[in-house]
């Protein structure tokens, strides 16, 4: 039976106060999107408005552009789920296997307190199904919690961009926290690998990506957890 795979994408568009234009990291929804696609998966794209979600115009530049960023862009389908991304309220955890973040910086400010989002994660964590984040995706987690009234993170292994990455793009002050800090300040075991390099964390059915080179290995875990070869 084909899997089917949720990817959530944030509807934010300004970088807190700098008169800046944010939102979702190209190569982030790029990478994982081919990873489930590749492996014959049903992709559904989400976001908190629906439709066309903002892009970080920096992720298109051509210092950031990758192969999985030109496929994307060159290719119909992808194009159109992106266009016509359903609205987070409107999605059931119960219709998808596994559900996936995305990062840039937009999730900062909706995805991380979006009550909707929020209930989603809870539900596929609940379910036993892949929780799949990255880069800047994991913020997404810090406010859900489990059964037992504690947060998801709490005693589990995650990983998420660091604040020496944050401080390497100058964003340390503008955004509203730093998600090294929370994650560990929810109790989440927080480990790093170098910054810029691919680094990824599981613990059970949650999955996070330190970085945008993540984007492709994070997907892959996501995809070994559905048993998918």
């Amino acid at each position: 039976m084909t899997k089917k795979i949720l990817v959530a994408l944030t509807s934010h568009d300004q970088l807190g106060d700098t008169g800046e234009k944010t939102g979702f990291w190209l190569e982030e929804l790029a990478a994982p999107y081919f990873v489930f696609v590749d492996a014959g998966c049903e992709v559904t794209l989400a976001s908190p408005k629906g439709g066309l979600p903002p892009l970080d115009p920096k992720s298109n530049v051509p210092d950031f552009q990758t192969e999985h960023t030109h496929r994307f862009e060159a290719d119909a389908a992808a194009n159109a789920a992106l266009n016509t991304t359903a609205k987070l309220s409107d999605v059931d955890a119960g219709d998808f296997d596994a559900i996936f973040y995305p990062g840039g910086h937009g999730p900062m400010w909706d995805l991380v307190e979006d009550a909707h989002s929020i209930k989603l994660i809870e539900d596929f964590f609940a379910a036993g199904k892949p929780v799949g984040s990255v880069c800047h995706g994991p913020i997404v987690l810090v406010n859900a919690k489990d059964a037992a009234g504690e947060f998801i993170v709490k005693g589990r292994k995650v990983t998420g961009f660091t604040n020496s990455e944050e401080e390497a793009v100058g964003l340390t002050n503008v955004v509203p926290q730093l998600l090294e800090d929370t994650l560990i300040a929810r109790g989440g075991l927080y480990e790093k690998g170098e910054d810029w390099l691919s680094f990824v964390q599981k613990d059970g059915n949650l999955l996070t990506g330190q970085n945008p080179n993540s984007s492709t290995a994070v997907a892959e875990l996501v995809i070994d957890a559905l048993s998918i070869t």
